[in-house]
Order: C-alpha cells, then sequence, then structure tokens
C-alpha cells in the first residue's frame, strides 16, 4: 500500500482528497490528511475507509516530521510560504513531493540534493501555474514538430465569476486566496516583449495598462500582465520568441476601479494602522484623503478621483460600504491590505449556490511553410457551487493525478520539476479530459 500525506485542507483540497480516494481502492492507496483544522476534512472524507485524519501543525516541528516519515509522498497544500519547510524534511526522509505555487528560490536551491536522491518534487502544476504549463507546451511542442516557428505567444487566465451568478457591479466575487488577489503585482515590475519591444510595468501603473479580448461563449475581457513573463522564453523554450505576455483576466471595468485602491494607498501592506480595530469603513477611506475638515469624505474622494457621484467607480465603491459610518472592521494592528481584504471579504465571498468560472485562453501565432498562421485555445470551467468551485477543480486535480503518477513510478525523473515535459503534461491532460477540464482549439484567420 502507498501512503499519500496531504498538508493542508483549506478551499482548494476538496478535489484533491476525493480524486485520490476515488482511486485508493484500485491503486491500493491510504490517504492522510493533515491540517491544523481538522472539521474541513471529515466532511469531505465522511468515514471513508481508506482515509486518515490527523492534527498536524506545520509549526510543530516533532508533529510535521513524524508525519512526512511514515509516507511515500507529501501533497503539500499549505500557503507557499511554508513549501520550504516541508521540502526540507522530504529532501531529510527521502520522500516526493508535489505542490501547486510558484517555484522559489529556496526551492529551487534543493535541486541537486533532489536528483541525488532520486526524488521528484513536483511544483507548479495546479491551475496557474500549471494547467496553463501544460496546455502551452501541448501545442508549443506540436507546432515545432510539424516544422513550425513560433512568432508569438500570449496566454491570460481568469478565477472569475459565472455570469449567472455576478450579482454586483464589479463582476468579481473571491474565488481563491482573498490576501493573493490585494496583493497582486506588488514586488515586482510586470514583464514582456511585444513586436521584439520589451516592455515594464510598474505596479503603481498595473492596472492602468490593460489589454481587451473577446473569448467566444464568454464575452469579453480585459487583462493586466502577470509578473516576469520574460522567463517563459525559457522555460517554454521560446528564448528569440519576438512576443510573449502573460496576463491576469477580470471582467471589463474591474481593472479601473481597483486602480483606485492602488493610488489611494490601500493594498499597502507594510506598516500597521493605529486603532485599526476602531475603525470604520468611511473613516478608514478617509484616511487616504487630503481636504478640507469641512469637505465630507465622498466631496474629497470625488475631487481626488476628478469624477462626480454619477460615475461607475463611485457606485462600485459605494456597493461595497465605504461611506458607512457605522461598518467597523475589527482587525487589530492591521495594514492597509489587511483592512481592504476584510472590507472586500463581506461583500465578495462566495455565496452558497453562486457558480464561479476559469477562464483561459492561449494565442498562438506561428510561421510553417512561409505561411503565418494563428491558433486560438481556450478553456472554460465552470463551478458547481460554493464549494465545489471551478477553482477548487482546476487546481487540485491536476495535483491530485501528478502525486499518484509520481507514485506509481509514471513520472519519474527527479528534481525540482514544474509539469513542462511531455511525459508529464500528456497524461495529466489526457486525465483532465475525463473531468470536462479540456481545451477547445480552433485556426484564426
Amino acid at each position: 500500500m502507498k501512503n499519500i500525506l496531504i498538508i493542508g485542507a483549506g478551499k482548494s483540497c476538496a478535489s484533491v482528497i476525493r480524486y485520490l480516494l476515488d482511486k485508493s481502492s484500485e491503486e491500493n492507496l491510504h490517504i492522510i490528511i493533515g491540517d491544523i483544522h481538522t472539521e474541513n476534512a471529515k466532511n469531505i472524507v465522511n468515514n471513508h475507509i481508506n482515509a486518515s485524519i490527523i492534527l498536524l501543525d506545520v509549526y510543530n516541528e516533532k508533529q510535521r516530521k513524524e508525519a512526512i516519515q511514515k509516507v511515500d509522498i507529501v501533497v503539500s497544500m499549505l500557503p507557499a510560504r511554508f513549501h520550504y519547510t516541508v521540502a526540507k524534511d522530504c529532501i531529510k526522509y527521502h520522500k516526493h513531493l508535489v505542490t501547486a505555487s510558484y517555484i522559489s528560490k529556496e526551492m529551487n536551491g534543493l535541486d541537486t540534493k533532489a536528483k541525488e536522491k532520486g526524488l521528484v518534487f513536483m511544483n507548479e502544476v495546479g491551475l496557474d501555474p500549471g494547467i496553463d504549463h501544460m496546455s502551452a507546451m501541448l501545442t508549443i511542442d506540436r507546432i515545432k514538430n510539424t516544422g513550425g516557428k513560433m512568432l508569438s505567444f500570449k496566454s491570460y487566465t481568469g478565477g472569475l465569476i459565472a455570469a449567472e451568478s455576478a450579482t454586483n457591479l464589479w463582476n468579481y466575487k473571491f474565488t481563491w486566496n482573498p490576501r493573493n488577489v490585494v496583493l497582486a503585482g506588488q514586488g515586482e515590475t510586470a514583464k514582456y516583449i511585444e513586436n521584439g519591444t520589451y516592455k515594464n510595468i510598474p505596479y503603481p501603473e498595473l492596472f492602468k495598462k490593460t489589454a481587451l479580448l473577446q473569448i467566444t461563449g464568454v464575452g469579453n475581457f480585459e487583462a493586466y500582465a502577470n509578473r516576469d513573463s520574460l522567463k517563459y522564453r525559457s522555460i517554454y523554450g521560446l528564448e528569440n520568441i519576438p512576443t510573449l505576455y502573460r496576463g491576469t483576466l477580470r471582467k471589463v471595468g474591474f481593472s479601473e476601479a481597483w486602480d483606485t485602491f492602488v493610488q489611494l494607498g490601500m493594498t499597502d501592506d507594510s506598516y500597521t494602522i493605529a486603532d485599526s480595530e476602531k475603525r470604520s469603513y468611511r473613516s478608514f477611506l478617509n484616511l487616504f484623503l487630503a481636504g478640507a475638515p469641512s469637505d465630507t469624505v465622498e466631496m474629497k474622494l470625488c475631487a481626488y478621483l476628478k469624477i462626480d457621484q454619477t460615475h461607475i467607480i463611485y457606485k462600485k465603491l459605494t456597493e461595497l460600504a465605504f461611506f458607512n459610518p457605522k461598518k467597523k472592521i475589527g482587525l487589530k494592528n492591521a495594514t492597509p491590505a489587511q483592512m481592504l481584504q476584510k472590507i472586500l471579504e463581506d461583500a465578495w465571498t462566495l455565496q452558497k449556490e453562486e457558480k464561479d468560472m476559469i477562464v483561459m485562453q492561449h494565442l498562438f501565432g506561428y510561421e510553417i511553410n512561409g505561411e503565418k498562421r494563428q491558433i486560438e485555445s481556450n478553456l472554460v470551467v465552470l463551478g458547481k457551487n460554493q464549494t465545489d468551485t471551478a477553482m477548487a477543480k482546476t487546481v487540485g486535480l491536476p495535483v491530485a493525478i501528478a502525486a499518484l503518477k509520481i507514485v506509481k513510478g509514471e513520472i519519474k525523473t527527479p528534481g525540482i520539476q514544474r509539469p513542462i515535459a511531455r511525459e508529464i503534461y500528456q497524461p495529466i491532460l489526457k486525465e483532465l479530459e475525463n473531468y470536462g477540464i479540456q481545451f477547445v482549439e480552433r485556426d484564426v484567420k
């Protein structure tokens, strides 16, 4: 029997657990779920004979190491900052590891040790990063193998709300970690290349410089640049490509309104606000506005943004209750970003029967036999409800599939990996088709 330890039982974990439990009898697996809060895991497992639930605090070294020693592979569904700690234990005790997170410098530093011990450390195998890598490489490799030369690659991904559940002016609700949404784009300049020209977009400009696109069957979107696209030239084997862009999708109008938070300073996570727990939504907004003491918050905001109260941005802020003097934030020693997150969570939490939506689009421009061509590849996945979300499905299933294939020896190249090799992406994408996660390709004239 193979033992698989899943550390973390948060929002994206349900699909991981269910997939592995569904395969457990056939594949002779025992699934151990470790979390500091075990109730969510109990609800998912539902007393399955091939599952165990343990109390596991990742900060408790003894508890963590004892759990890792007893298994064949570890799936870390923890926040990204904890993966390196788990990875070092996996090196020490000769265990394979799977995560959905970007490869950090610290994680990459374990490559030699993982190879020496024959361990597969699979990272970036969720949605974005993950399915984006695999689907991109599938088509890029096919184009190259038929003699084509890549000229352009653009990739867009969005975790959004389904049209039927878009009940607010922002056309958005949280379907993944709200903190990551609030802090998106910070810490590095967004970089990409377009027609041979390098582009650099600093954080204060990020949400001003968006691209518009239409995706067949789901409508119009805008995209802002996602991190450093340039590094994917080497990752995807596109070293000399003149256009490469990766973007995050939102419904049209989101970025302009979100930029208000950026310009005001509400997304700053570097300092705390005195008496933050006593602040109302209105007084929090007022912290960032200049003006005469006699001016109202509404007057100061409109003057700062150069809008009036009929403007859509004003209406969007009103919808979030920013002008309400009675609603309290209630967070002690909070940063502006944490306070903003609390306000947004109060308004943007997915309700019980609401559905989320994952949208991904790749655009491949290439030349073959002297003719320029383009392929459009689209993925749309709808969630079922607040629990069975498209986000959880598209993050969790590839993680679970990768873990099973590693433990069975079907994926065996050791070291720090991402799913860009054919031995990895082909079987995982094939398996995902069984769960309705499948791209639709068409040639674009």
